[in-house]
């Protein structure tokens, strides 16, 4: 029985698309030694889309990655981790054309076929000796259960492999949506050093995936922060292979696909925040009662990145004070009298003021657990928003000391 038909008997298929393997190897590009040199292939020309960071420090694989994804067809993904290849000039961009090069002469393909991802220490030259001489094991090594190995390839300061999938059907065809991404500090996705990677094996055109792929990344990525730093290597890939051998996707199959992906792409989202740089709790900021949508992204993004705030969350301290400052400053419609404030169901500010002591009480016995919510009504009209975000530790800054010694 073919590989494909297998994964698709399969009652609970783990870590695997139809028509899609992966690899790693250690490379000896990080420190620790460990796996650092990640591939992703389709056997099929893959439709893809992807976005990139908005950062104008862009590095070397983000500018050759978005030429070679401008015709929306893909074939492979090769990812380091350990070093960025960031500011590292025209040698930082010829490195990254020539691993896309290397990769694909092993996989006889085009080079523009091949995008590149790196992730890692900004500023560094990336030894191109180290990618050369793997790049053949890498080829080789690929299988149809490799996709958890690659997950580890690309971590940095992550402390597990982030993987998520969902299974659909359409068109009377089974299909599988799996996703892994890295993420844990230098993370305020904006389209920090977040790279997710998507493969689905369901048909779907190049406009529709693209058009997906944004509006999912827009509910998802772009409403979480670790830290309020966006990095200059951000890179979030979606291919779609055709494998699963359905008609165009209308209707409930078209919706299903979207609900799906940003299933997926949410799950992957709380995965970085919950594995946040010395994060011990998850917070949901949620704004209700804003004058515009803009209104409550910024005023949600605001309290979400406030150092004060953060570090608050951390000592399980209702300082309600923080958050009416960081909404201040914020630049959105409001009225201070107006404002209401909720630590998951307890109140601690009603129209701008204190609602007393026994209340903070209670709301700091809701902050010390691992997860909880700060919700804010601002009473200037009907829109709503959320971000979510994780407290600032002793361990953060430990971390980001130390990250090149």
């Amino acid at each position: 029985m073919p590989e494909e038909e297998k994964l698709r008997g399969m009652e609970e298929p783990i870590y695997a698309v139809p028509g899609f393997k992966a690899s790693a190897v250690a490379a000896g590009i990080k420190k620790t030694r460990g796996l650092d040199l990640a591939l992703i292939y389709s056997e099929k020309v893959a439709n893809v889309a992807a976005v990139f960071t908005k950062n104008k420090v862009k590095a070397a694989p983000v500018v050759l990655s978005r030429e070679h994804t401008r015709d929306g067809r893909a074939r492979a993904i090769v990812a380091n981790s350990g070093n960025a290849n960031a500011c590292t000039g025209k040698a930082g961009l010829a490195t990254a054309r020539k691993t896309a090069e290397l990769v694909a002469g092993e996989l006889g393909i085009l080079p523009e076929e091949v995008l590149v991802a790196s992730t890692g220490v900004i500023g560094a030259p990336l030894d191109m000796d180290l990618i050369s001489r793997a790049v053949p094991d890498l080829v080789k090594g690929l299988s149809w259960e490799g996709v958890h190995r690659a997950a580890e390839a690309i971590m940095t300061t992550d402390t597990f492999p982030k993987i998520s999938r969902f299974q659909g059907r359409a068109g009377g065809k089974d299909y599988g949506i799996l996703g892994i991404a890295k993420g844990a500090g230098m993370i305020m996705p904006d389209m920090a050093t977040m790279l997710g990677f998507v493969m689905t094996d369901l048909r779907v055109e190049a406009d529709e995936l693209r058009d997906a792929l944004i509006s999912s990344v827009d509910s998802t990525f772009n409403r979480i922060s670790v830290d309020g730093d966006t990095s200059t290597n951000d890179m979030l890939v979606l291919m779609a292979n055709g494998a699963a051998g359905n008609r165009e996707l209308r209707g409930e199959d078209r919706k299903e696909f979207r609900s799906g992906l940003t299933r997926v792409l949410q799950d992957l989202a709380g995965m970085i925040v919950r594995d946040g740089e010395g994060a011990t709790k998850v917070v949901n900021i949620e704004i209700r009662g804003a004058h515009s949508p803009s209104d409550a992204f910024e005023a949600a993004r605001t309290v979400a990145n406030s150092s004060l705030v953060k570090t608050a969350f951390y000592g399980a301290d209702p300082n309600w004070g923080r958050i009416m400052a960081a909404l201040g400053r914020a630049g959105i419609t409001m009225a201070e009298e107006s404002v209401d404030i909720w630590i998951d169901e307890v109140q601690i500010v009603a129209g701008g003021t204190g609602v007393g002591p026994e209340s903070e009480r209670k709301a700091a016995e809701k902050m010390a657990g691992d997860l909880f919510s700060v919700t804010i009504d601002l009473h200037q009209g009907a829109c709503r928003d959320r971000v979510i975000t994780c407290d600032l530790t002793h361990e953060y800054v430990s971390i980001n000391a130390e990250y090149r010694t």
